[in-house]
C-alpha cells in the first residue's frame, strides 16, 4: 500500500509538471505591477533627493564664489583681505566721510600707531580695496579713498559689526574660560566695562 501510493504521487507530480503557485484574486500580474509602482515611486524619491542636493550644492558653490572645494574657494580671498586686525577698520573709517588724510585716520581710529597704519594702508592698495592719491602742493598732500571693491565691502564689515555686538560678549567669556590657568591674556577686554567699550 505504501509503495502504491508513493507511485500515485510520483505520477501525479509528473502531470502538473510540478506544484503551481497559487494564483492571486487580483489577477496574475498584480504582484509585478505592485513591484513596478514600488521601483517607479523610489525613482521619483531619488530623483527628487538628487534635485534637492543639487539645489543645496549649487547654493552651497555660489556662496563659496563659484569652487566645489572650500580651500580653494574665492571667498577665501575676502577672509585673507581682511585677517589683519587693522584692515577692514581703515576700511570702515574711510567708508564714513570718504577720503581722509593719513593723520586724520590716525584721530579717527585712535589706538593705532603711524607706522601700523601705513602698513594697513600700503596693504589694502596693494588689494586693490584703497586708492592713493598725491596731490601737487607745497607742502605736497596725500590722501585714501575706496576703490569700488573696498566700497562694497561695507556691506559685509557692517554685517560683521552687528554680530559682534551680540556675540561679542559671548565670544570673549568663552576666551576666558579657556586660558589656562596662571597665564594671563595677552589681548582683549577683561571687566564688564572694557566690553562695554565700543570702536
Amino acid at each position: 500500500m505504501r509503495e502504491r501510493g508513493a507511485a500515485e504521487r510520483a505520477h501525479g507530480a509528473g502531470e502538473s509538471g510540478g506544484r503551481e503557485a497559487p494564483h492571486s484574486p487580483h489577477g496574475p500580474d498584480a504582484a509585478d505591477t505592485a513591484d513596478t509602482a514600488d521601483a517607479a515611486n523610489t525613482a521619483d524619491t531619488a530623483d527628487t533627493a538628487d534635485t534637492a542636493d543639487t539645489a543645496d550644492t549649487a547654493d552651497t558653490v555660489e556662496d563659496l564664489g563659484g569652487d566645489h572645494f572650500a580651500a580653494d574657494c574665492r571667498a577665501r580671498v575676502a577672509f585673507e583681505v581682511l585677517a589683519n586686525r587693522w584692515d577692514s577698520v581703515v576700511v570702515f573709517v574711510l567708508g564714513e566721510d570718504g577720503p581722509r588724510r593719513p593723520r586724520a585716520l590716525l584721530d579717527r581710529i585712535g589706538g593705532i600707531s603711524p607706522k601700523v597704519l601705513n602698513e594697513a594702508l600700503r596693504r589694502l592698495e596693494r588689494n586693490g580695496l584703497v586708492e592713493r592719491r598725491r596731490y601737487a602742493e607745497a607742502p605736497p598732500r596725500v590722501d585714501y579713498r575706496l576703490t569700488e571693491a573696498g566700497t562694497a565691502l561695507l556691506t559685509p564689515i557692517r554685517a560683521l559689526g552687528a554680530w559682534a555686538a551680540t556675540y561679542a560678549d559671548a565670544v570673549l567669556e568663552a576666551q576666558d574660560r579657556h586660558v589656562r590657568p596662571g597665564t594671563a591674556r595677552t589681548s582683549g577686554p577683561r571687566t564688564a566695562e572694557d566690553r562695554s567699550t565700543r570702536c
